[in-house]
């Protein structure tokens, strides 16, 4: 069970309003530690100091450097603590061991030399990360590890679209068993290297080939066949099928996945493969599938932004709901289709930006919002910085401990609530009424005190 004490130091810890001596206090307590190294912007130094001094080693590691000054950086390089002075290397040495990637700033830092050299190491391993997080590295970098020693290097330097691979290096890397499947996805194929990563009879080959957005018609007929419920869709996807064979392989795709067949529900609902082609088809060709059976083209079609007024109306009336938000996040939609959206499904709270932060969302209606059934839409009405207090007493009696917390949370709270929520038995909803910045300051130093502070 979480001490009662525990969510307010942390979300203490990351109030905005809490001053450097109350910060200087709480880093004396390891919720108050959590909440400070989880604080945006910099820290004083000070309290950086009272970190280091109370969390030594632990405190070390969690403090980024977007969190210290220049100044603290040098303290932390030059302490006579090793365990604080080495933490942060150590820390980024051992997560290159266990291969948790680290950007290629940690890398420097920790290492202590230019990235160039770092991909030049002894240590394959470092290699391997220098090759997954260098992202703009040069050419003649990035050619010498497509040409490492190491596999596990090469698969790395071969994992994102960019830098690529030049042509010169097609046939060494698809003659590659360790990257072959990362560049077969990518790269224009001729018919012969088609051929060739077929007979291979790789799954993970075969995949990638069928979701290269470079197949011609020859190439993308010869998978037609193909049993794999992955390469069924990859070739459904592709602008070289008739709408015909389209249907049919997805149909008989969504047929095993109705029998319980992982394999196809997996192609269905999580694969990669999209008919990512139709974004940049001209407009006239793209408008020829806003009646596409298949909710995936009009999901696309809909993130146009040069649609006649006759198509926006037809998407913002889609049977799917996917395809009416994409549509809606379109520059000039109109204030009732954004508002009708809300009502009926909410928010997905991790697409951003958020269909209520609009420019042409009606603000003036989330009050009304209060008394919608479904808290996922009701809890939008939060979204108003000045709604009453009587309506937040309600939110704060809900059962949904979300509910509360986006209680906690509001601006607007009054004081007599908020110390309700600082005790409510859910920790989050304490954590975030201890973290609102309208918290008084005598309350801040009433709960480290009784924390023994």
């Amino acid at each position: 069970m979480v001490h009662l004490k525990q969510p307010q130091l942390s979300g203490l810890g990351r109030n905005p309003a809490a001053s450097p001596d109350v910060l200087v206090r709480l880093s004396a307590h390891e919720a108050g530690r959590h909440g400070l190294t989880l604080r945006r912007g910099q820290l004083p130094d000070a309290v950086a100091e009272a970190l280091l001094t109370h969390g030594g080693r632990d405190s070390a590691v969690l403090l980024n450097r977007n969190q210290v000054s220049p100044a603290m950086r040098r303290r932390i390089a030059g302490h006579p603590d090793p365990a604080i002075r080495d933490a942060h290397a150590d820390f980024v040495r051992t997560m290159v061991e266990r291969g948790v990637p680290m950007s290629i700033d940690d890398l420097v830092e920790a290492y202590g030399q230019p990235p160039a050299e770092l991909a030049a190491s002894s240590d394959p391993k470092l290699r391997a990360m220098v090759a997954q997080t260098w992202r703009e590295r040069p050419i003649v970098v990035q050619l010498t590890l497509l040409t490492d020693p190491d596999p596990e290097v090469r698969a790395a330097a071969t994992q994102a679209k960019d830098p690529g691979v030049p042509p010169e290096y097609y046939e060494r890397c698809l003659a590659d068993p360790a990257i072959r499947a990362n560049v077969a996805c990518r790269i224009p194929l001729t018919f012969d290297q088609f051929d060739r990563l077929l007979a291979t009879g790789d799954e993970t080959v075969l995949h990638a080939v069928a979701g290269n957005p470079h197949l011609t018609s020859d190439m993308v007929s010869r998978l037609q066949d193909s049993a794999d419920p992955s390469v069924r869709v990859a070739v459904a996807y592709s602008r070289h099928v008739t709408p015909e064979t389209r249907d049919l392989l997805l149909a008989l795709v969504e047929a095993e996945d109705a029998t319980g067949s992982d394999e196809a529900a997996l192609a269905l609902h999580w694969s990669p493969y999209e008919p990512s082609w139709l974004r940049d088809a001209p407009l006239a060709e793209r408008l020829t599938y806003i009646d596409c059976p298949h909710a995936v083209f009009r999901r696309i079609l809909a993130a146009s932004r040069d649609l006649p007024e006759a198509a926006w109306q037809t998407l913002d009336e889609d049977p799917d709901v996917s395809v009416r938000r994409t549509a809606a996040h379109r520059p000039d939609t109109a204030p009732e289709v954004l508002l009708r959206l809300i009502r009926a499904h909410g928010e997905r709270s991790h697409v951003r930006p958020l269909l209520v932060d609009h420019p042409n969302f009606p603000r003036e209606e989330l009050r009304d919002l209060v008394d919608e059934r479904d808290p996922r839409v009701r809890i939008l009405a939060l979204k108003d910085p000045e709604l009453p207090v009587a309506q937040l007493r309600r939110f704060g009696d809900c059962e949904e401990s979300f509910m509360r917390a986006g209680v906690a949370r509001h601006p607007n709270v009054s004081a007599d609530l908020l110390e309700r929520l600082l005790v409510d038995p859910e920790p989050r909803v304490a954590e975030d009424a201890a973290a609102n910045p309208v918290l008084p300051r005598a309350w801040m130093d009433r709960i480290i005190t009784e924390a023994g502070l």
